[in-house]
Formats: C-alpha cells, structure tokens, sequence
C-alpha cells in the first residue's frame, strides 16, 4: 500500500512541476518577459471584446484591471495550476506584475489553459488584491478545446468589487472543485 501512495505522491508532484514548466516565463530578459505577458493580455483582452464588447468600457471606467493566464490540471480528486500576469492601474498607468498558483480539492479530470481578467472597480480592491493576493472560491467547468475549435463554457464572477471573468484556450476538462489561488508580486519584473 505505501509504494501505491508513494506513487500516487510521485505522479501529483510530477504533475505539479510540469504544470509550472508550462506556465513560466522561460528564459529572456526583463524586457522580453514583460512584453511576453502584455502581449498575452493584448490578445485576451481582445477576445474579450470580442465575445463581450460591454467590457471595454468597463475596464477603460474601472480603476484598474488584470490578465493571467493560467495552466491547471486536475487529477481526480485534486487540482493545481500556476501562471503570471500583470495589473494595470487606469488612475497612474502603473504595472505591477504578479504570479500565481492554486490548489484545490474536488472531483475532476483533465487540463486546461485559460486566461482570468479580472475588473477592479475601487482603488482599494486594487490595492488589497496587489497586496494580499489570495481568493478562495468554487469552480465547475467542462472545456473540450483546442485553438478555435472545441466548446468551453466559461462565466464571470462578482467577489465585492471585483469581476472576474475567465475564457478557456485550450484542453479538456470536467471538474467541480473548491480551491485557493494566491496571487504575489514578481519582484524580478517590477
């Protein structure tokens, strides 16, 4: 029974690291990395517009915003998932630009790769999201997609001044999880 358990830890840390692999800026400069990722949030952004032209005025009025993207993986009874992006502050035209990781328990298979913009509707969402970084929530999704073909079903979400909607890129996953994301300043690119 320990070798099965210590195989099963084995195979979930494995699973874990590859997803950070996949979800980390690589190698480049400073430079290329945060072009890197505002590129990533050019073509997020643009998307949105695109299934939800109402937004863009929503993010130009907020006082501020974010793109992520995101890798995740769920194995059964377990999720995680890594990824990077950057805040925007409307008010000073800052960016601050961030990590993130996430785990969570539930019942699910699969792997997907989306992007999360979220909409900061006060100063001081802004600054304790930049500051504090964690959420808690509950998530259910099936994604069967690949580029522009397959479906997903995605959502938005209010958390007080906050929302948060996400678009799925890629993969194919069903899952029902409740799970803990933690944001954090890249102090190598700000």
């Amino acid at each position: 029974m320990k070798i099965k358990s210590l195989n099963y830890h084995l195979w979930i840390f494995a699973t874990v690291f590859l997803l950070g692999a996949c979800a980390s800026m690589g190698d480049g400069s400073v430079a290329e990395k945060r072009q890197a990722i505002l590129d990533m949030q050019q073509n997020a952004l643009t998307r949105l517009y695109s299934e939800k032209p109402d937004t863009r005025s929503q993010l130009q009025n907020a006082a501020g915003y974010a793109v992520f993207t995101n890798a995740n993986v769920n194995v059964i009874f377990f999720a995680a998932g890594t990824g990077y992006g950057v805040v925007n502050n409307n008010a000073t035209g800052n960016k601050t630009y961030m990590n993130m990781a996430e785990g969570g328990v539930g019942f699910g298979l699969g792997a997907k790769d989306y992007r999360v913009v979220m909409v900061f509707h006060s100063q001081k969402a802004m600054s304790y999201f930049i500051e504090n970084g964690w959420t808690l929530g509950t998530n259910a999704d099936a994604a069967a997609k690949a580029g522009n073909k397959g479906a997903s079903a995605e959502g938005e979400g209010y958390l007080g001044d906050v929302t948060v909607y996400t678009m799925t890129e890629s993969g194919l996953a069903l899952q029902a999880t409740v799970k803990g994301t933690k944001f954090w300043v890249d102090k190598t690119l700000n």
